[in-house]
């Protein structure tokens, strides 16, 4: 699993950053917020490819957003998008594949029929499962966060030879493995509800993932990600 070398995050652009020159000059670029987790899929998969001298990272903030990033960038106005080619693509679960299929490195899908059949299942799941944490977030109790942990728990039974949803780590799992870092801590402190719990598959997860290096160089702060979910859902004024 390429990793390279412990890079220096780039600072953070908002209005009053001018427009970088060398957008379209023919490199590729990832433009990611640090708090997004849908960027932090592609620029895990950009690490576990070994990328990082081929595509540079360009931070926006989220919450203030430069208007030349809507303008010159890309229309729709979010994040992640890649700049390739001098074309531009957003979609995290497209650019994931993207990479994996268009860039050299590491293969992040394994060629096993029956694991390609279920990474698409897996795939094609994760938004139901974000939205069902995020829809029982401002339900009284847990609402359907019980079974969405529950299907992760089963999934990661499916194959014996590795931790991962695939026994190897893959797409899959750089899929949810952004979205299970914000709801495991936030979960606990909101909801008191410990995802881990009878999930021991899922609990092995989580720790094996965090040996990940490819990964470990995209997580930032648990109280920053912690707050930022709090105001987006009303909660830091609770």
């Amino acid at each position: 699993m390429a990793s390279g070398v412990k890079e220096v995050l780039p600072p953070t652009l908002d209005p009053a950053s001018e427009f970088p020159a060398d957008i379209f000059d023919g490199t590729t670029k990832l433009f990611i917020a640090y708090v997004c987790p849908f960027a932090q899929r592609v620029w895990i998969t950009r690490n576990c490819k070994g990328l990082q001298d081929k595509i540079k990272v360009i931070a926006v903030d989220l919450d203030n957003r430069p208007a030349w990033y809507k303008e010159k960038v890309y229309p729709a106005n979010k994040v992640p998008s890649l700049v390739h080619n001098n074309e531009v693509k957003g979609e995290s679960l497209d650019l994931i594949r993207y990479l994996d299929e268009k860039f050299e490195g590491p293969s992040l899908l394994p060629e096993d029929p029956a694991k390609t059949e279920f990474a698409e299942e897996l795939l094609s799941y994760s938004d139901s499962f974000n939205g069902a944490v995020f829809s029982s977030i401002r339900a009284d109790g847990i609402g359907e966060v019980g079974s969405a942990f529950d299907y992760l728990e089963n999934a990661l039974g499916k194959f014996d030879d590795g931790p991962f949803f695939l026994g190897t780590f893959s797409l899959v799992d750089i899929a949810y493995a952004p979205f299970v870092e914000r709801f495991q801590p936030f979960l606990l402190d909101v909801k008191k509800y410990d995802i881990t719990e009878g999930r021991p598959k899922l609990a092995a997860w989580i720790e094996e993932v965090n040996k990940i290096e490819a990964y470990k160089a995209t997580k930032y702060d648990q109280n920053e990600l912690l707050a930022s979910l709090k105001r987006r859902f009303g909660l830091d004024r609770a």
